[in-house]
């Protein structure tokens, strides 16, 4: 009995050993996240907002690209003129205003001018010695002849400043072409102003000089024909003009 319990249960060992196995199948699961989902309104709504980005960046670029620019024009327009005519400028009317101060005898000077012609150019006095009109015939023409060459040194002087002018007016006139903005072409402007301005002083102190002298000249000829009355009025006065007398010729 025991031989066959035995028996069957090496049977049942040798059936298992020898039966093929089973088959066993895998299906593989691919999880969820690996699913690639494309969705085109959201893709083209990400589209546009780059988009828009993309242009606000653009705009404000652009906007600080024109206040700089702004900035760069600002700068030019406020930048001065490096080139200056001032001083050549004051010197040329200081060396016309020199001359002027210089006039000989009788000075640009309204006071002075009373006074002289009062005493020089006025009536002749009837009590005044022969001496003293001749001393004051003298008198006025060395103002005549000072106020002459008074206004030809001032006429020298003005065409002095000729050269002087002519150099500025180049310098200002390139100085204003190559302006690089307003302020600097303002200031080329004022000096080209200034420049005329100094011509226009020479011209009035050639025109002063020259009054003078022929003012002079006349005076001294009026005051002249009223001495030349007052002489021969004393020539011919009864009692001191000219006495008849006997000559003698040939010791006869």
């Amino acid at each position: 009995m025991t031989t066959l319990k035995s028996r069957s249960h090496v049977l049942v060992l040798a059936a298992a050993m020898l039966a093929p196995p089973l088959a066993v199948s895998f299906i593989p699961v691919t999880p969820a996240h690996a699913f690639i989902v494309f969705d085109p309104s959201n893709y083209a709504q990400n589209v546009l907002t780059a988009a828009r980005s993309l242009q606000q960046i653009t705009n404000q670029i652009t906007s600080l690209q024109n206040e700089a620019q702004m900035l760069i024009n600002q700068a030019r327009n406020l930048a001065g003129l490096p080139f200056s005519s001032l001083q050549q400028l004051q010197q040329s009317v200081q060396r016309t205003q020199q001359l002027l101060n210089q006039a000989q005898n009788i000075a640009f000077d309204v006071q002075q001018v009373d006074k002289v012609f009062q005493q020089k150019y006025g009536s002749v006095s009837l009590s005044a010695t022969d001496q003293q009109l001749v001393a004051d015939a003298r008198s006025r023409w060395q103002n005549t002849v000072g106020g002459l060459q008074d206004a030809m040194r001032v006429q020298a002087g003005v065409v002095g400043n000729i050269e002087t002018n002519r150099a500025q007016m180049s310098a200002l006139v390139g100085a204003s072409q190559s302006a690089t903005g307003a302020l600097q072409a303002t200031q080329a402007s004022n000096q080209l102003l200034a420049l005329q301005a100094q011509q226009l002083a020479d011209l009035t102190a050639v025109v002063a000089a020259n009054g003078r002298a022929q003012a002079l000249t006349e005076a001294e000829r009026a005051a002249a024909a009223e001495q030349g009355r007052e002489q021969r009025r004393r020539f011919l006065a009864p009692g001191s003009g000219y006495q008849a007398g006997k000559a003698s010729m040939f010791n006869r």
